[in-house]
């Protein structure tokens, strides 16, 4: 160990950030400065864009995009919540008693990912078609009308961004689940709590730094998704993130574009703020 570093062994565990924060520099706080200076730029892809500091246009932004935004924050707290109650009895589950076959089940979680994201949303515009092989045999049967359809909907698009997102729920659920000492859950019954007590006292409160990280993990893509809008919706399910990719890919109109991206970018931290001081209150120290 060089001189120098030996004395000043305090600053020893501070280099082990040098990598982190040079990636975070380079990949998030430089693109984020950019995007912001583009923001309060005016002009066109011709006639070029010069900083004008036009502050106008976050307002314009909101204004015109309303719907979209608020579609997006609405879309995202529906698939939250859809991933929780259906990601978190799978956790629960695999914690608690999936025995040796805890890898197994931890295994066809994550198998999804072993295929592209955009082979995934496609597969459901097969299953979600009005002649394949779901709605087809219903209607052949006569459970529902011909004339009813999944495809272009909301409800598509929501169960196409839960099953999207819902591995990454699982998964913090589960380490969070598997830390919990069984002692503790012991301890309650022996203390005459039911089971479903045990779990509202013990287990769930236990297990909030989980739900926190799997709420983050489904909302945050979510709001900000648009592929599963743009193969599984219509004109009328179209989410921020599809009108921000068109303003930069089709429109060219930049600033705009970048306006929307900071906007969502705040609405989204500040949504996650008030998500922590809500579930702060609900943590049990042990």
């Amino acid at each position: 160990m060089p001189g120098w570093l030996r004395r000043h062994r305090g600053i020893i565990p501070y280099l082990f950030l040098v990598p982190g924060g040079l990636w975070l520099t380079l990949f998030f706080v430089v693109p984020l400065i950019t995007t912001a200076s583009v923001a309060l730029q005016e002009g066109s892809l011709g006639t070029g864009y010069r900083l004008t500091f036009n502050f106008g246009i976050f307002v314009e932004a909101i204004q015109t995009w309303d719907t979209q935004l608020v579609r997006s924050l609405q879309f995202g707290l529906i698939v939250t919540v859809l991933t929780m109650l259906i990601g978190y009895p799978m956790a629960y589950t695999i914690a608690f008693r999936g025995g040796r076959y805890k890898n197994i089940l931890l295994l066809f979680v994550i198998m999804p990912f072993f295929t592209s994201f955009i082979i995934r949303t496609i597969s459901w515009k097969f299953i979600l078609a009005d002649q394949g092989f779901v709605l087809g045999t219903l209607k052949d049967l006569g459970i529902v009308e011909d004339s009813f359809r999944l495809l272009a909907t909301p409800v598509a698009v929501i169960s196409g961004i839960t099953y999207n997102f819902l591995p990454f729920v699982v998964l913090p659920l589960y380490v969070a689940l598997e830390r919990i000492d069984p002692r503790l859950i012991e301890a309650a019954n022996d203390l005459y709590a039911s089971r479903f007590q045990a779990f509202l006292r013990v287990t769930l409160p236990l297990s909030i730094s989980g739900v926190f990280a799997a709420s983050l993990l489904s909302f945050i893509p979510a709001v900000g998704d648009y592929l599963n809008a743009e193969l599984l919706g219509s004109r009328n399910e179209t989410m921020i993130g599809n009108v921000i990719q068109r303003l930069y890919l089709v429109n060219n109109d930049y600033p705009q574009a970048s306006a929307l991206s900071l906007i969502l970018m705040l609405g989204i931290l500040v949504s996650v703020v008030v998500y922590r001081r809500f579930l702060r209150g609900q943590e049990l120290t042990v």
